[in-house]
C-alpha cells in the first residue's frame, strides 16, 4: 500500500471514530448482545427439546410442547391477574399521590416548601430493601399481609413520580393558570383541566417505567405473599423453576418468555 493510501485509510478510521462515533457504537452493540443473549438463549430453548437447546442444533424441529407443559403446571391465570392487578393499583396510586404533590411543590407557596422538596428527594438515595423489615411491619399491623394491596402500598408515594410531574407541571406558562382562573376554575379545576393536560407525555413516559419496573419486583412481593391467591408472576415464576420442583430448562425458558412477553 501506499503512502498515500495509507494516510488515508487513517484519516478514514479516525474520522469514523471520531465524527461518527464509530467506537461508542460498537461498544453500545457489544453491551446490548450481551443483553439480550440470555433472553434469546430463553426464547431458543423454549421452542425446542433439551438435548437440542444444549448443542444448538440449528436444523432442530420447533415444538410447543415446552409451553403447554409450562402452561399446566403453575396458575398461570392468577399469576397474570395477580400481576396486572398489582401494576394497575400501583399506577392509579402514583398518578394520584404523585399528581396532587407535585402540584403542591410547582404552583402553591408554604413555608418549608423547599426544605420539604429535599425530603422528599432523599427517597431516592434510600434502596427499597433497606427498608423491608419496617414496611413488613406496618403492612402486618394494617392487615395487609398477603394481599395485593399491601404488596403495592409502599410504592404508591414516589419521590421520582413526585419530582418528575413537579418539573412538567413547573413547565406549563401561568398564563394558563390565570386564563382558567378567569373563567372561573379553582385550584382542583385548574390542576384538571390545566397542567394534567399539558403532562400528558409525562404521565406516559412514568407510566411506561412504574409498569416494567414494578412487573418484575421480587423481593418484597416474596417478602409479603403466602399464597398463589396474591403471588404475582415473579414470585410465581421463582417457585416454578425452584430445583426441588424438578422442571427441565426448556421448561423454564417456556415459562420465563410467558412471563416477560406482556411486559
Amino acid at each position: 500500500m501506499s503512502l498515500a493510501g495509507a494516510s488515508e485509510t487513517r484519516r478514514g478510521l479516525s474520522g469514523f471514530f471520531a465524527e461518527d462515533g464509530g467506537l461508542e457504537s460498537i461498544a453500545a452493540w457489544l453491551l446490548a448482545i450481551v443483553w439480550i443473549s440470555p433472553l434469546v438463549f430463553a426464547a431458543w430453548a423454549s421452542f425446542h427439546t433439551a438435548s437440542d437447546a444444549l448443542s444448538f442444533n440449528l436444523a432442530a424441529p420447533l415444538t410447543l410442547v415446552n409451553y403447554i407443559e409450562a402452561w399446566f403446571d403453575a396458575p398461570w391465570i392468577r399469576y397474570f391477574f395477580n400481576t396486572m392487578a398489582l401494576v394497575t393499583l400501583i399506577l392509579l396510586g402514583q398518578f394520584f399521590f404523585c399528581t396532587l404533590a407535585g402540584y403542591a411543590f410547582a404552583r402553591f407557596e408554604f413555608r418549608g416548601r423547599e426544605v420539604l422538596f429535599i425530603l422528599v428527594l432523599m427517597q431516592l438515595f434510600i434502596l427499597p430493601e433497606v427498608l423491608i423489615v419496617e414496611n413488613y411491619t406496618i403492612i402486618t399491623n394494617l392487615g395487609l399481609f398477603d394481599s395485593i394491596l399491601g404488596i403495592g402500598v409502599p410504592y404508591m408515594a414516589s419521590a421520582f413520580g413526585i419530582f418528575l410531574l413537579r418539573q412538567a407541571f413547573k413547565q406549563v406558562p401561568k398564563e394558563l393558570e390565570e386564563a382558567a382562573r378567569i373563567e372561573g376554575c379553582g385550584w382542583m379545576g385548574i390542576l384538571w383541566r390545566v397542567y394534567m393536560p399539558a403532562a400528558r407525555p409525562t404521565y406516559l413516559a412514568y407510566a411506561m417505567v412504574s409498569i416494567a419496573t414494578h412487573w418484575n419486583n421480587f423481593l418484597w412481593p416474596l417478602v409479603v405473599t403466602n399464597t398463589e391467591q396474591t403471588r404475582p408472576l415473579t414470585v410465581g415464576l421463582s417457585l416454578f423453576a425452584a430445583p426441588e420442583s424438578g422442571v427441565s430448562i426448556v421448561v423454564i425458558s417456556a415459562a420465563t418468555i410467558m412471563s416477560i412477553a406482556p411486559c
